[in-house]
């Protein structure tokens, strides 16, 4: 029984050790080279995020100076517009002639064209004196500045443009085009368009009036403004060595002015870009941030559209620079520090097992005095006097008691949770409760208001009524005493009886819309067109303090069932939404119509305005209660109690809108007649 103690003792000790060794080396052999080999591939990605973003970054310069090219191109032509010398030139106050200073300022200013041209597109004066009768002159830019006072912008100019303006133009424009590996598939081989960054200006002289100043600079072969883009990106020293950096301007996917080699002294002018480049910048219109095959070697690479004055995508602007370096050197990095792990490994592991051969022998004793213990010898020993035997129980009870820790640690955070769930909870309750007394208040209070003015309105029509009275029994009675002479003022009595009857008209239906509910609860058929006619005076005053004309389409032969008061009231909120929302004038189209729907037959009443419409955001709130865009001044409530009011008829309300583009309101309500003589009688 002892020895077979002693050999699963052995055993045990045995399989501890073996632990004891995986634990001392994996670390070094396992987890190491996992964690460098984790490490690394991080690294490499954000290297190559670093790169991209330096592209990035060198694609915003270049993009600046691009920009401050046109901006000192209108910046120039601008001056020489505004400038005293010309205008004594085209007053004719002793200068040697317009001709003769405009090739002198185009010199000067380093431009390669510049005219005059009149409001009728005549040309008045150039430089170069090559100027033909058919250059054309109705380009965006002279448009915007004739406008607006000035515009610079990027134009394409056909072979045929170029030659009228100078022949020297086009030929610098001609280029034969390179074969290119990757470049999409063309049978052209020549380009003999001209990229020209092209500003324009408004003379304000009363000699010139309208008159527009234009000058040019063609960028094709443009090879000091390309250097001078890639000194600006990459200056010396700013690249790892034996990398470079490119620029290029491309005309389509043509290189027109480029740093790139074909071979040691040979700029790859006339080639083109790969064709994945091409589909993403110039077909979708999308920045190229990414490497890229360049002629004939791969570079890190960034383009971006360049857009004319018609808003086409014509060209791009590119920089970037060669990966090879930057590979070569990432390899001679990663084997570097593969070879300093490998030799750290070979110096560390044996030193790791020394280390472990002191920890081994220790537990061997350890384990064997515990196998004597179990087997019934109590007065066993280690014989280690340090007292290593008790780590074990130290290490026993530090478990225990960070296991009691830990229990009570998750005991207080499930109470903290619950708490706050309890707390959230309580505290949406409130913002509930709040969000109702807040709605109920503004209810009250509008209820109140609206109760006020219908108590106020049925005063003043009562009090209108009395005198209105008094004037028509007085106007009788003035009839009576005249007697036969009356006739005389006929028309004018007529008319002053008429215009009583009609102050009684507006009176009686100012009185049932502001206290409708002493008119609703029964339903009456209308001719909708006889109700719109009703409706007019009510809002009347609103359209005499507006520039807006009101255009009707009476087309309907139904009739309706709906309560009167109830259909004004949809047909004032609609009316009065549509002129404020035309606040410097418009059209205000009322139609109606018949229509037939899966409800059955029925009659359309269109409200349509040509005011600042709504957005879609909009639109999906404007039948909720409360919802108001005249922000202080709505009351929210008009469009939803119409629906209401429409709906609890059996119709339905629905409206059409964009910004800009004006809003109908469109009410659908049901067939009330039996018979087209019933909407002849009530119309």
């Amino acid at each position: 029984m002892p020895d077979a103690a002693a050999t699963a003792s052995r055993r045990s000790g045995w399989s501890v050790r073996y632990r004891l060794l995986a634990i001392a080396l994996l670390p070094m052999l396992v987890i190491s080279p996992l964690l460098l080999a984790g490490t690394i591939a991080r690294w490499n990605n954000k290297f190559d995020e670093l790169l991209i973003t330096k592209v990035n970054s060198d694609l915003t310069i270049a993009h600046e100076y691009l920009s401050r090219i046109l901006d000192d191109t209108g910046e120039k032509v601008r001056a020489l517009g505004e400038s005293a010398r010309l205008r004594n030139i085209l007053v004719g106050e002793g200068e040697t002639g317009l001709y003769d200073y405009l090739e002198q300022a185009r010199l000067r200013l380093g431009l390669d064209y510049l005219y005059v041209v009149e409001p009728a597109g005549r040309i008045i004066g150039s430089a170069p004196y090559s100027f033909a009768n058919t250059t054309r002159t109705d380009w965006p830019v002279v448009t915007e500045a004739r406008a607006k006072g000035s515009h610079t912008a990027i134009d394409i100019f056909a072979a045929a443009e170029l030659a009228s303006i100078a022949p020297a133009l086009a030929q610098r424009a001609y280029l034969e085009i390179v074969p290119t590996p990757n470049a999409a598939a063309s049978d052209r081989t020549i380009e003999t368009r001209g990229m020209v960054i092209q500003s324009a200006t408004r003379l304000t002289f009363e000699v010139a009036h309208g008159a527009v100043l234009v000058g040019g600079t063609l960028l094709n072969g443009n090879l000091d403004f390309i250097d001078r883009i890639n000194e600006l990106v990459y200056p010396r020293a700013s690249l790892p060595e034996g990398s470079r950096g490119t620029a290029t301007l491309f005309l389509d996917d043509v290189r027109i002015s480029t740093n790139v080699r074909l071979f040691e002294d040979k700029r790859a002018l006339g080639t083109r870009v790969s064709n994945a480049v091409r589909a993403a910048v110039l077909g979708e219109g999308r920045v190229w941030l990414d490497r890229a095959f360049v002629v004939n070697d791969w570079y890190i690479s960034a383009y971006e559209p360049i857009v004319d004055s018609f808003g086409n995508r014509v060209g791009m602007l590119y920089v970037g620079f060669l990966e090879a370096p930057l590979i070569r050197n990432r390899l001679i990095t990663f084997t570097t520090i593969g070879l300093s792990f490998l030799v750290i490994a070979a110096v560390t592991v044996p030193i790791f097992l020394r280390w472990a051969r002191s920890i081994f022998e220790p537990l061997g004793l350890v384990t064997n005095t515990i196998a004597k213990v179990e087997a019934g010898d109590l007065a066993a020993r280690t014989s280690i006097k340090s007292g290593h035997d008790e780590i074990c129980r130290v290490a026993l009870h530090l478990d225990v008691l960070l296991d009691q820790v830990q229990e009570r640690d998750r005991a207080l955070r499930d109470w903290n949770s619950q708490l706050e769930m309890r707390v959230d909870e309580r505290t949406r309750q409130l913002q509930l409760a709040n969000l109702k007394l807040e709605a109920a208040t503004k209810q009250l209070v509008l209820s109140e208001k609206l109760a006020a003015i219908g108590e106020i309105t049925a005063g003043v029509a009562h009090e209108i009524n009395n005198p209105i009275a008094v004037m028509q029994g007085n106007l009788e009675v003035a009839r009576k005493l005249i007697g036969s002479h009356a006739d005389v003022a006929k028309s004018e009595l007529d008319l002053i009886d008429e215009q009583i009857r009609r102050v009684n008209q507006i009176v009686m239906k100012l009185l049932q819309f502001a206290r409708p509910e002493e008119y609703a609860g029964f339903v009456e058929r209308h001719a909708p067109a006889r109700v719109i006619t009703d409706t007019f005076p009510l809002v009347q005053h609103l359209l005499n303090k507006s520039r807006i004309t009101v255009r009707r389409h009476d087309q309907a032969t139904r009739l309706v069932g709906m309560n009167r008061t109830e259909l004004q009231q949809v047909l004032v909120n609609l009316i009065v939404n549509a002129i404020h929302a035309m606040p410097d004038g418009g059209l205000l189209t009322l139609k109606t119509s018949d229509l037939d729907v899966d409800r059955g037959p029925g009659v359309v009443i269109e409200v349509g305005d040509t005011g600042r419409g709504m957005t879609e955001e909009v639109l999906a709130k404007i039948f909720n209660p409360f919802f108001t865009t005249k922000s202080g001044e709505g009351t929210g409530l008009g469009l939803s109690i119409s629906q209401k009011l429409v709906d609890r008829q059996g119709g339905r309300i629905s409206v059409e809108s964009s910004p800009g583009r004006g809003t109908t309101f469109t009410i659908w309500l049901p067939e009330a007649a039996e018979s087209p003589a019933e909407y002849a009688e009530l119309t």
